[in-house]
């Protein structure tokens, strides 16, 4: 085998993922290419927190099979990650002509499965492990300007609606001189940003100290610039986690991602989330005290088992309190495996798309307000590359993580500058020339 090509799926984890298994092929002497039909190995990095995205794969691999019988009949594939550890049954059963299935603690075990010859007709190792964090694995990186690091892996949770504890197992936590090693790396390499990434990265633990320590100590790494991450478990937001925003801005960025999923104390309960309204809106209360220009974005789910109309206008209600910069807004979905998949999916299809669109209206408001409340104000933009739309402006992001499209004039990537915002239009900032 001389080459091999990855698609990823699903949540920046497995973004990082696949840079951690480019790292293991490359170091035993794969090429990557950009596409498939060029490939000796073709890898679907995979995910199972909703349906669409298992459809997405199932489709994929019906595409694959007629490239290998068409113009590569070498061809290997094999299905890693959560999928794979949610689905062998099923894959084994539709898909035989996949070679291997490793779960997301199984990738180390590639160079000896690449070893074995010719690849037996099936492998499969979905096995959990409560001790893997690839410490000592440093992810194979393209250029760019943010960095994804892992800190810990897994679960403890238990959300009724989320399958993550039972595909990526319990939580644990990596040491923090492997994690500071990696940023270090990064930053030799280019990157001048790092997302911190964790099922819950507030649960990080280790012999030094906790999350907020963690943050302290990747600050003083020179020549970083912005310090992300995502996500934090409400429960388990401290008041050091909210100091450090306030000692540490702009390093730390301005910016919290602090999924609710439900407005209704009874729905909170049933997706066992493990506070109140109550505790959340407090806990907005004190960050926007401390740190007042904090970007607070979530995430929510409506429709879910039980969901009654007045489970639902308290959501609406919490929203219009809160005033979110953003949400990501999903209609609820059965994941095999969880507790919530054995309860009665009783709300219909058409009350929930009715009831997600009202949400997004919503939401669309509170977003056009947050933006336009920034029009005649300066704002630090974090360079990234040449916009989409036209090739004379450019574009990049504010701290509190806001899009922003700008003229290019002299700037370049990676440049940290400060502009005036002259117009907002949707979930997009403008600075054009005063």
């Amino acid at each position: 085998m001389n080459t091999y090509y990855i698609e990823t799926y699903g949540c920046q984890m497995n973004v990082y993922d696949s840079e951690i298994i480019a790292a293991i092929l490359q170091s035993e002497g794969l090429e990557e290419v950009d596409t498939p039909e060029k490939a000796d190995l073709v890898l679907l990095n995979t995910c199972s927190v909703r349906d669409l995205a298992e459809q997405k794969i199932h489709t994929r691999l019906g595409q694959l099979r007629v490239i290998q019988e068409s113009t590569n009949p070498d061809m290997k594939m094999g299905v890693v990650g959560c999928m794979a550890q949610n689905l062998k049954k099923d894959i084994l059963r539709k898909k035989p002509y996949v070679n291997f299935i490793l779960g997301p603690d199984s990738y180390r075990h590639l160079p000896a499965i690449l070893k074995s010859g010719n690849i037996p007709k099936r492998v499969i190792d979905t096995r959990l492990s409560s001790l893997e964090l690839y410490d000592g694995l440093f992810p194979a990186r393209h250029e760019g300007i943010n960095a994804w690091i892992s800190i810990s892996r897994g679960c403890d949770k238990f959300c009724t609606y989320c399958i993550v504890p039972y595909t990526r197992g319990r939580e644990r936590s990596r040491k923090p001189e492997s994690i500071l090693e990696e940023a270090k790396r990064a930053v030799q390499k280019g990157f001048v940003e790092i997302t911190l990434l964790g099922q819950n990265v507030n649960s990080y633990r280790s012999s030094t100290g906790g999350f907020p320590n963690l943050l302290r100590q990747l600050a003083t790494i020179e020549g970083l610039l912005r310090i992300r991450y995502t996500s934090p478990h409400p429960q388990d937001v401290s008041d050091d986690l909210i100091a450090v925003h306030k000692d540490l801005n702009p390093r730390v960025c301005n910016h919290i991602h602090l999924p609710l999923q439900s407005g209704s104390n009874a729905v909170l309960n049933a997706m066992n989330r493990t506070y109140t309204r109550e505790h959340y809106l407090k806990l907005v209360e004190k960050i926007r005290t401390a740190v007042p220009d904090m970007a607070i974005t979530t995430d929510m789910i409506v429709g879910f088992p039980g969901e009654t109309e007045k489970d639902y206008e308290d959501t609406l209600d919490i929203m219009k309190q809160v005033r979110f910069d953003a949400a990501f807004m999903f209609k609820y979905s059965p994941r095999p495996g969880t507790k919530a998949a054995k309860m009665d999916d009783d709300v219909p299809d058409d009350e929930k798309s009715d009831r997600l669109n009202r949400l997004i209206r919503l939401q669309y408001e509170h977003t056009l307000e947050k933006n336009r409340f920034l029009i005649g104000k300066e704002v630090e933009i974090l360079v990234e590359k040449e916009s989409k739309k036209r090739s004379s402006d450019m574009m990049g992001r504010t701290s509190t993580n806001k899009i922003v499209v700008f003229p290019a004039l002299h700037y370049k990537p990676k440049d940290l500058i400060t502009r005036t915002i002259t117009d907002a239009q949707g979930v997009t900032l403008m600075s054009r020339e005063l």
